[in-house]
């Protein structure tokens, strides 16, 4: 697919969110990011990829109401006449020990609801536009342990499931979709540290990556780009894992 003047469509515009965007961005497409709580971080992207000459908007969608998804994609198309990208990186990550049946039936519902079905609602909101379009590629975000058919960690059984559930969007989709609707995944493995890691902690995750680093945001965009552009891939799930599933 050529870029140029794309109109893409990114969920969750933090981290990874921000350096697809400005990959995108850079190029030729133009960005659309929705938010439902980092309303500040979004609307600073959306202003450093005005800045550098790019074309993006920000507005708010809540991702387990399907008629936001909806709307939000109506109002897409009205404002930029097209949606041809979709690049759903939004979702949750909580840990859910199961100890208690009813705690354990909310996180369960909580994950499904942000992660996997999410997915499934974004991907049919968005699809009937880019054929429309003449085609159009969708891209999800998965794990590295549930691509890997490996739980690893215990107390986050709701999360895994609903990541290993992603791929079975993925999977799907892309069968009802193609020829025209490319629909993949992105697994990622160690790409940046969450808040509040030790330095042990940190050093802990580089020893138990073949690669021998943390990833960064930008190997996340590269792997999108990949995926926008290759025009004889999909239903896949792509590990960006420096190899970690491999320990």
């Amino acid at each position: 697919m050529n870029l140029q003047n794309k109109v893409a469509w990114i969920t969750g515009g933090a981290r990874m969110g921000a350096a697809v965007a400005r990959a995108l961005s850079q190029k030729g497409c133009r960005i659309i990011l929705t938010y439902r709580k980092s309303k500040k971080t979004a609307e600073d992207t959306v202003r450093r990829l005005i800045s550098e000459g790019g074309e993006a908007l920000a507005l708010p969608c809540d991702l387990t109401q399907l008629r936001q998804i909806e709307r939000t994609a109506r109002r897409i198309v009205r404002a930029y006449k097209s949606l041809d990208i979709l690049v759903n990186l939004s979702s949750i990550y909580k840990k859910s020990p199961l100890l208690n049946a009813k705690r354990a039936a909310g996180a369960w519902d909580e994950h499904f609801k942000a992660n996997a079905q999410s997915a499934f609602q974004l991907s049919l909101a968005a699809a009937p536009w880019m054929k429309r379009a003449g085609g159009g590629r969708i891209v999800h975000v998965s794990d590295w342990t549930s691509a890997s058919g490996r739980p690893r960690y215990k107390d986050y059984a709701p999360y895994y499931v609903s990541k290993a559930a992603i791929k079975g969007v993925v999977e799907s989709l892309a069968l009802e979709l193609a020829p025209k609707v490319l629909v993949n995944a992105i697994a990622p493995g160690p790409i940046l540290p969450p808040p509040g890691l030790s330095a042990r902690e940190y050093r802990a995750v580089i020893d138990a990556t073949p690669l021998a680093q943390w990833g960064g945001a930008e190997e996340i965009a590269k792997a999108v780009l990949f995926l926008m552009e290759t025009d004889f891939v999909t239903g896949e799930t792509v590990r960006v894992d420096g190899g970690r599933h491999l320990y």
